[in-house]
């Protein structure tokens, strides 16, 4: 799965995704500060399962701190979008199709309202209308892809299956198009639709396909107030209050290993003696993640990944009774699925020749069998049983 971080320029937008990630991604002050999309890889925290189990996890593909899992996912930052993207203005449609793969996208708005929507310097400018202004250029951009190919359209009475397979390449699927259908007035067979009614399609398909997280970021310039009139603009939305700036200062602390500090956590303790600018420094960021319960970047991932995207984390094993890997490692890999996911679709992740001599699965912490088609559980800890053991 893949997460995009998007938003008009300015915004921190590459700061949050450098202390996601700690990748280098160029941070300054002025629009189109990202020219190329950033790819790396970030980090989901959850509770490890370890600590249930009485045992010492030795993780493989991901990290254990504090018994906190830290589980690999995949993050794409993108150059600022302005009104007009569309049409080419700003960085246009490059950066558009960059998104195409996301799953899921975190936009990030400057709550303190000093920027405006085309990343311009401003006093009181109001977060929300980014909001809009990012929803609209994306539905004008979507519905302009299915206006183009409306004659083709025409000509299928399947148009639901035409627009699948014109829409495949992001991502959408034919459920999705259905519960679009009906929820909308849409007329399917031989579609010739205007572009009033294809703009309509493309923002209801883009809530199902490419739903939005609100990262409210630059807080600690703003004030509390103005983070709640903007939860308030938006009812039903995830809004999270966040500092970028904060967030990635703290990781660069930690990695020069000035303090102790979990991703994510409100509070840290110092590792090593720092002097008296960092020191001040660091007392400043301590009291507001205490005040804010964190810098909330690191919760709009998880946010992303777990309560918008809806995935579980399971533990897959080969020896049910230590826990272990072939090595002995415990634990060794935590690995995120798609609430609902089988059995045998954990063993397809695992490798394909895993799924493919697949007979059953264990339970290892009940020591039961399960079913191909069983359906995995948060936290489950899973053995695969293939045909040449």
């Amino acid at each position: 799965m893949l997460v995009g971080i998007i938003g008009a320029p300015n915004k921190g937008k590459s700061t949050i995704f450098s202390a996601l990630t700690m990748a280098d991604a160029e941070i300054a002050d002025y629009p189109f500060t990202t020219i190329k999309p950033n790819v790396g890889v970030g980090y989901v925290t959850r509770g490890c399962v370890h600590k249930e189990l009485g045992v010492v996890c030795k993780p493989r593909n991901s990290a254990c701190r504090d018994g906190i899992r830290m589980i690999p996912a995949n993050i794409i930052d993108v150059a600022g979008l302005v009104p007009g993207a569309h049409l080419g203005k700003g960085m246009g449609n490059q950066f558009l199709g960059d998104l195409i793969g996301a799953d899921a996208l975190i936009q990030v708005v400057d709550v303190s309202g000093g920027t405006d929507a085309e990343g311009k310097p401003c006093n009181g400018c109001d977060p929300s209308l980014e909001v809009g202004m990012i929803k609209d250029e994306l539905a004008e951009w979507l519905s302009d892809i299915i206006m183009s190919h409306m004659p083709q359209l025409s000509k299928r009475q399947d148009g639901a299956r035409a627009l699948e397979e014109l829409l495949s390449g992001f991502r959408v699927t034919s459920e999705q198009i259905s519960s679009v259908a009906e929820k909308g007035a849409f007329t399917f067979s031989n579609i010739n639709w205007s572009k009033a009614n294809a703009k309509a399609f493309s923002s209801m398909l883009l809530d199902i396909n490419k739903p939005v997280i609100i990262a409210a970021n630059k807080l600690d310039k703003g004030t509390d107030a103005g983070l709640y009139a903007l939860t308030s603009k938006l009812p039903g939305s995830f809004v999270i209050g966040c500092s970028g700036a904060i967030e990635l200062a703290l990781r660069k602390a930690a990695k020069k290993a000035l303090i102790d500090y979990i991703p994510g956590s409100s509070s840290f303790s110092m590792a090593k003696q720092a002097n008296e600018e960092q020191e001040k420094a660091l007392m400043y960021m301590l009291k507001y993640i205490e005040e804010h319960r964190g810098t909330g970047v690191q919760e709009a991932l998880n946010t992303a990944y777990f309560k918008v995207l809806r995935n579980i984390v399971v533990y897959p094993v080969e020896d049910e009774n230590k826990y272990t890997d072939h090595f002995g490692n415990v634990l060794p890999d935590a690995i995120l699925m798609k609430e609902g996911s089988t059995a045998l679709e954990l063993a397809s992740k695992i490798h394909t020749d895993i799924a493919k001599g697949m007979l059953y699965a264990v339970d290892a912490k009940r020591k039961i069998r399960l079913s191909k088609d069983y359906k995995l559980k948060d936290n489950d800890v899973i053995r695969i049983v293939t045909a040449s053991k």
